[in-house]
């Protein structure tokens, strides 16, 4: 059988900028307001949050901004990441399509979340910070801010959804491992865990409700600022190391991707992968279909409306214009923890809004199914969130199968799924199930969305 072709890049040709779409866009993205005014917000109203670099990041129009050298010291610990051509998986599906693969689950975290926990641990040392609040879902950011926190000696407090941190041990393992304090939230450290609790005491928690719970705490203390994981402009683009490192690999095996797919649940693995090559596009360049993949149970692209709405739960943070199902909406508790969001990155959604990308939900036992398959043809094991993509890849080879045509298709295998191991055990006992979110209360959620005149 042929050997699957792994596209290595000298660490000399690793980016030493990150790629900013929102030079490139036609129409630039609507502002973010202020969630007491309703009025666009000035960096000075996200300094109790971020400090200073990350603000001007999350604001500015240029098209590049220079990696850091010591960012790019850490980076080279398992930066360039390998693209892979899948050539098992293409014989497996019987297809003339080109399948090529971005394995970010080499970093240390096991996933493509370093590559911005680094640079925001980075700029808070920077700024002397000495706390860093978070949450998470899946555990994938939590650790890896842990990381990242324990190489510039910054103490990290992670609130993880409760229902993935009964789910994944390990991961709440690995933050302590390096120095976390990993909570379930809700919580009863907060003022925001504590009233979701008194109302539901069972509560299975949610991402808008973990972020609350960390916004509340570091707007609380002086010595603390806060970080996310996905959604934020900076943090998108951060990850666009991925799709630049993906251009100059595809370059050595002289290909292009016709087709690319990402999932998508708060929107940063996959603009990682897909906003460099969609900026080129916006330049003239080579037009390309891009993927946007969510879960069926949680389907923000397809499903949500686009409007102005909170981050969190307890509306401590701004508005910003998204595809989103409600800051009230708590999604059931599907084994992709990471894709578990009631909202999509506001750039994301904004080039949804523009037709330059598709978005599809999939259910998740079709999702698993394409992730055993990847595992049994090119031996990698997927976390459930990468396996999305997988899905979507999978159908677009199985297209190309159909109509004889041979495209390339390139995807981002965003982590791998040692830390998953219970998730893959109740599917092959036949425990796992497609679930579904309560249409009711996505009504109720959608009905709560906050009334914007002024934009």
């Amino acid at each position: 059988m042929t050997q699957p072709v792994k596209y290595l890049l000298d660490e000399s040709r690793m980016p030493k900028a990150w790629y900013n779409l929102v030079a490139d866009l036609p129409v630039p993205p609507p502002p973010v307001l202020h969630p007491g005014t309703a009025q666009p917000i000035s960096p000075d109203d996200l300094a109790p949050l971020f400090p200073l670099s990350l603000i001007q990041q999350e604001v500015t129009t240029e098209r590049e901004i220079q990696i850091p050298k010591p960012v790019r010291e850490i980076y080279r610990q398992w930066r360039p990441s390998p693209l892979y051509r899948a050539r098992r998986l293409e014989q497996a599906l019987g297809t003339p399509a080109r399948i090529y693969y971005k394995y970010e689950g080499v970093s240390p975290a096991g996933s493509h979340k370093p590559n911005t926990a680094v640079p925001q641990a980075f700029y808070n040392r920077e700024a002397g910070v000495k706390r860093i609040a978070t949450e998470t879902g899946a555990g994938q950011w939590g650790s890896s801010l842990a990381f990242a926190g324990a190489l510039f000696g910054i103490e990290v407090e992670v609130f993880m959804v409760r229902v993935s941190y009964n789910q994944k041990p390990y991961r709440r393992a690995l933050m302590e491992t390096w120095g976390a304090t990993c909570i379930a939230s809700p919580s009863e450290r907060t003022a925001a865990g504590r009233a979701i609790l008194a109302q539901r005491p069972d509560h299975p928690g949610s991402l808008g409700i973990a972020i609350s719970e960390a916004v509340e705490v570091a707007a609380q203390r002086e010595d603390t600022k806060y970080a996310l994981g996905s959604v934020l402009n900076h943090v998108l683009l951060h990850q666009t190391v991925v799709g630049l490192e993906a251009m100059a690999q595809l370059e050595m095996a002289d290909d292009y991707p016709d087709i690319i797919v990402g999932c998508t649940g708060g929107g940063s693995n996959f603009a990682g992968i897909a906003f460099p090559f969609l900026g080129t596009q916006l330049r003239g360049g080579r037009k390309v279909r891009i993927i946007a993949v969510e879960p069926a149970a949680c389907p923000s692209l397809t499903r949500g409306p686009y409007a102005y709405d909170f981050g969190d739960t307890a509306h401590l943070t701004p508005l910003t214009k998204m595809h989103t199902l409600g800051s009230a909406f708590t999604p059931p508790g599907f084994h992709a923890g990471g894709l578990r969001y009631h909202g999509m990155a506001p750039l994301v959604s904004h080039v949804k809004q523009l037709g330059l990308i598709e978005a599809r939900a999939y259910p998740q036992l079709s999702c698993f199914e394409a992730g055993v398959l990847l595992a049994r043809t090119e031996g990698i094991l997927p976390a459930p969130e990468a396996n999305h993509a997988i899905r979507g890849a999978i159908d677009e080879a199985l297209r190309c199968k159909e109509e004889g045509v041979s495209r390339a298709i390139l995807f981002n295998l965003c982590g791998h799924g040692h830390f998953d191991m219970q998730a893959y055990m109740d599917y092959f006992a036949g425990k796992l199930t497609d679930q579904t979110y309560d249409e009711a209360e996505l009504a109720m959620a959608l009905a709560g969305l906050p009334v914007v005149t002024t934009v």
